[in-house]
């Protein structure tokens, strides 16, 4: 819808794509210290995940940036890292894996003596949290998307359509103004629903918002992909998409964290005096 620069400044184009985004991670560490703050997280522990969260979401990007190339690897058989774009599920993953390993290899040096172990004490309550996180950031970066004209549906054509909103986008590989199914608009509001229902959720205290998290998103994930038309790795050529799979793997994983938790005998229900 505006893919243009909003303004510049010291000679930088500023795009409202990178300003949602910027929006989204604000967000995300804004609902990281409230969220945190009412289940009584310890000072020192909230001190210590915004730094692991800063370098989770620097390895995040990186992640991000790879897991496309690869996708465009599969497709084309060129590899081209700094050409290619990004892929909000690799990015997830990585600053995923990238926080849990910072966090308990710093956190082994950084939390001894009285402290010993209280980072992993706490980390349940983090896990409860990173849902949450995840899907604000999430949320405002889809209406990024929109912005610059990336992420899209069918493309409708030149005339109005009910259904589509005219902005930037690809049809056959050519960049194009038109009418198109606005995919990370709906995207963008099923987050900002979700968000809302895992909220609920965490203030009532379930103890399950990652497995919802991770069944909800998957199975929308799926959804969603079926209507978008952009370029994405080759997906046009096959069954599913590589986010699709990725989603099935989301979807697997939320099912066997409501099995483990079964079998384990642990309570879908925070107990109070625990928080």
């Amino acid at each position: 819808m505006h893919p243009s620069p909003i303004f510049t400044i010291f000679g930088r184009s500023v795009y409202l794509y990178g300003v949602l985004i910027a929006i989204g991670l604000m967000a995300c560490l804004w609902v990281l210290y409230y969220y945190t703050k009412k289940k009584n997280m310890p000072s020192e522990i909230q001190d210590y995940i915004f730094i692991i969260a800063i370098i989770a979401v620097a390895l995040g990007f990186l992640s991000a940036k790879l897991f496309q190339a690869f996708y465009d690897y599969l497709a084309s058989g060129v590899w081209d890292f700094y050409g290619a774009g990004i892929t909000a599920m690799g990015g997830f993953i990585g600053g995923a894996a990238a926080f849990i390993a910072s966090y308990f290899g710093i956190g082994h040096f950084v939390f001894k003596n009285k402290k010993a172990r209280l980072h992993i004490k706490e980390f349940n309550k983090i896990v409860l949290v990173a849902p949450l996180c995840i899907t604000i950031a999430h949320a405002f970066g889809r209406l990024g998307c929109l912005m610059s004209g990336c992420c899209h549906g069918a493309y409708l054509g030149q005339e109005s359509v009910f259904g589509g909103i005219y902005m930037y986008g690809t049809v056959n590989n050519f960049h194009k103004w038109g009418y198109y199914v606005p995919t990370q608009l709906y995207e963008a509001l099923f987050l900002f629903a979700l968000f809302a229902v895992l909220s609920v959720m965490y203030f009532k205290g379930s103890n399950v918002t990652m497995h919802v998290y991770l069944i909800a998103y998957g199975v929308w994930r799926i959804f969603v992909e079926f209507l978008r038309t952009d370029y994405r790795g080759g997906a046009q050529a096959s069954m599913f998409s590589p986010s699709q799979w990725v989603s099935f793997i989301f979807i697997g994983a939320g099912i066997a964290l409501f099995i483990i938790y079964k079998l384990l005998k642990i309570p879908y229900k925070v107990k109070k005096e625990n928080e």
